[in-house]
C-alpha cells in the first residue's frame, strides 16, 4: 500500500497488536523517508514558450516618481471545488492600486484583455503619457490583440527577461 497515510498505518498496527505510539511511528517513518508527501493543487498561469514576440525589460533601474508611470500585469488563480478561476490584474506600481481586473474561468487572452481595457477606460489619456506596461512573457500579454490595445493607447511594452518572478515583483506580490 504505497500511498497509505501514517495515521491509517498507525491504526492498523494498533489493531494487529503492535503497541507503538503515534509520535514514535511518525518519527520512524520520517527518518526512513516513508512519509507520504502531500501534493498541493496549483495551476501554472504563465506559458512563455510561444512563437509570439517578446519585448525587452524597460524597467530595470526604473525610478517611480508618480502614479500612472508603470502598470504591472499578472494573472493568479483562485482554487474552487471544481477547478480554478483566473484573476487578471493590472496594478499601478507607484500607488499599488489595482486599476483593472477580470475574473475568468479560462486562462485565455480575453481575461487579461478585459482587465487592460478597464484600466485604460478608468485612466484619462493625459495621465497615461509615458506609461509603461510591464508583465511576464505569458502568451496573453504577447498576443496580437493585447499588444495592439497597448500600442493604440500609446503605452510602451516591457516584459521580464528570464521568467524570474522578482523581475515583476509588484505584480507577483498582489
Amino acid at each position: 500500500m504505497p500511498r497509505l497515510g501514517g495515521r491509517k498505518l498507525w491504526h492498523l498496527l494498533q489493531q494487529d497488536g503492535f503497541p507503538v505510539s503515534r509520535d514514535r511511528l511518525f518519527t520512524l517513518l520520517s527518518e526512513n523517508n516513508l512519509l507520504v508527501k502531500r501534493r498541493k493543487k496549483y495551476s501554472v498561469t504563465t506559458c512563455s514558450r510561444h512563437w509570439m514576440r517578446k519585448y525587452p525589460n524597460l524597467i530595470r533601474g526604473f525610478d517611480l516618481e508618480r502614479p500612472h508611470r508603470l502598470w504591472v500585469g499578472d494573472i493568479t488563480y483562485i482554487s474552487l471545488k471544481g477547478g480554478f478561476a483566473y484573476l487578471a490584474l493590472i496594478t499601478d506600481a507607484y500607488s499599488k492600486r489595482i486599476v483593472g481586473y477580470n475574473l475568468n474561468t479560462t486562462l485565455e487572452r480575453d481575461g487579461a484583455l478585459r482587465a487592460l481595457r478597464m484600466a485604460i477606460d478608468q485612466t484619462p489619456q493625459q495621465k497615461r503619457q509615458g506609461l509603461i506596461h510591464h508583465s511576464d512573457r505569458g502568451c496573453q500579454y504577447c498576443s496580437k490583440e493585447y499588444v495592439k490595445l497597448l500600442t493604440d493607447n500609446g503605452i510602451r511594452i516591457s516584459m521580464t527577461e528570464k521568467g524570474d518572478p522578482y523581475e515583476n515583483a509588484v505584480a507577483e506580490r498582489v
